[in-house]
C-alpha cells in the first residue's frame, strides 16, 4: 500500500489517508483547528487501472475523470432509490473533475454484486453447480444469457493485493445482520434493474455491477431505517466501466464472450499470448501497449457519452 500512496498528489488543506487500487482518500483539515475532519473525505479517482486484483503500471489517460463524472450522473439517476455520499464537487483545482467531497461512512465489509446476465465467475459457477451464489438458475443457460431477474452475488472485500472471493447470502447475514443484508441485496438488484432500464434506451446492456454501501457512523446495522435507502448510503463509484460490464445491445449474442465498453479489453490482452503474463504466477503484469491504452480509453469515453448524452 505504501507504493500506491506515493502516487497520491499532495493537496493543500487535506491530509492523505489511504490509497486503494484506483482511488486516493483524503481528510479535509478543519480551518479552525488544523485537525483532520472526521465527518468528510475527499475521494480522488486516479488514472490507475487494475485487472485480476492487480494494479497495472500503465495508467489510462482521463480515466479518473470519466469514472467520477459518470458516477455523479448515475447518483442523480438513482436518487429516488437510495441516498448517496456526495457532499460537494467543489474540490482543489489539482483534482478538479476527478474528485468528490463525500460523507464519511462506516462501510459494509461486503462487495455487493448483482448479475443480470450470465458471464465471468458467475458462468463458471453455474456450469459447475447450476447455481450462482447458491441461487438456482434455469438449465440450458450459456455465456451471455439474460437471467430471469437480477441475482445478488456478494463477495468478500479483500485487502489490497488479495482476491475478492464469492460468498453466500448467509455469510453476509453473519457479517452485517439480517436486516442490513436483506436491504443490501434488495438495493443492489434494484440498482442494476434501474440502470438497465436507463441504459437500454441508450443501446447498452449492463451484465453485472458491483456497488458499495455504508452507514452513517452513528447508525448501527440494526439502527434506524427511515431514509430512502433503508439506512444504507450508496458510496464509492457506481455503474462505471471499472465496476460493471457494459455490452452494446445491438451486438449481444448469447453463446460466447460479448464485446464490451469496460476494461474487459485489458483483461483479454493480459491473458492473451501477446502479453506473456501468467495471471496465476508471481510476476507483475507487463506494461500495456499504447494501442491497448488508446482503445481502452476510447471504450471508457464511448460508454460515458452513450450513457449520459454528453460529449467528453
Amino acid at each position: 500500500m505504501a507504493g500506491m500512496s506515493a502516487s497520491a498528489p499532495v493537496l493543500d488543506g487535506f491530509v492523505h489517508r489511504y490509497s486503494g487500487k484506483v482511488r486516493d482518500l483524503y481528510a479535509p483539515l478543519d480551518p479552525a483547528t488544523g485537525e483532520p475532519r472526521q465527518d468528510q473525505l475527499l475521494l480522488v479517482a486516479s488514472d490507475r487501472i487494475s485487472a485480476y486484483d492487480v494494479i497495472l503500471d500503465t495508467p489510462i489517460p482521463d480515466k479518473g475523470t470519466i469514472l467520477t463524472q459518470l458516477s455523479l450522473w448515475w447518483f442523480d439517476q438513482l436518487a429516488d432509490l437510495v441516498p448517496n455520499h456526495v457532499v460537494s464537487t467543489d474540490v482543489p483545482a489539482a483534482v478538479a473533475g476527478r474528485a468528490i467531497l463525500v460523507r464519511s461512512l462506516r462501510m459494509l465489509p461486503v462487495e455487493c454484486v448483482a448479475r443480470a446476465y450470465l458471464t465471468g465467475g458467475g458462468l463458471a459457477e453455474y456450469l459447475a453447480t447450476g447455481t450462482v451464489s447458491g441461487v438456482a438458475l434455469p438449465p440450458g443457460l450459456t455465456d451471455g444469457s439474460r437471467l430471469p431477474a437480477p441475482v445478488f452475488t456478494p463477495s468478500t472485500k479483500a485487502p489490497a493485493g488479495q482476491h475478492d472471493e464469492p460468498i453466500g447470502y448467509a455469510a453476509v447475514v453473519d457479517l452485517v445482520g439480517a436486516a442490513t443484508a436483506a436491504r443490501a441485496a434488495e438495493l443492489t438488484t434494484a440498482i442494476l434493474a434501474r440502470a438497465n432500464a436507463v441504459a437500454a434506451e441508450r443501446g447498452i446492456l449492463i451484465a453485472d455491477t458491483k456497488v458499495e454501501f455504508g452507514l452513517e457512523p452513528s447508525t448501527g446495522a440494526t439502527g434506524p431505517t427511515s431514509s430512502a435507502g433503508g439506512g444504507l448510503v450508496l458510496a464509492d463509484e457506481v455503474l462505471t466501466p471499472d465496476s460493471s460490464r457494459f455490452w452494446p445491445a445491438d451486438l449481444w449474442r448469447p453463446g460466447g464472450p460479448q464485446p464490451s465498453y469496460d476494461k474487459q479489453f485489458v483483461r483479454d490482452w493480459l491473458t492473451s499470448p501477446a502479453s506473456g503474463w501468467d495471471r496465476h504466477g508471481t510476476d507483475a503484469p507487463p506494461p500495456l501497449p499504447a494501442e491497448v491504452v488508446d482503445r481502452t480509453r476510447a471504450k471508457y469515453v464511448e460508454a460515458y457519452e452513450r450513457l449520459t448524452g454528453r460529449t467528453f
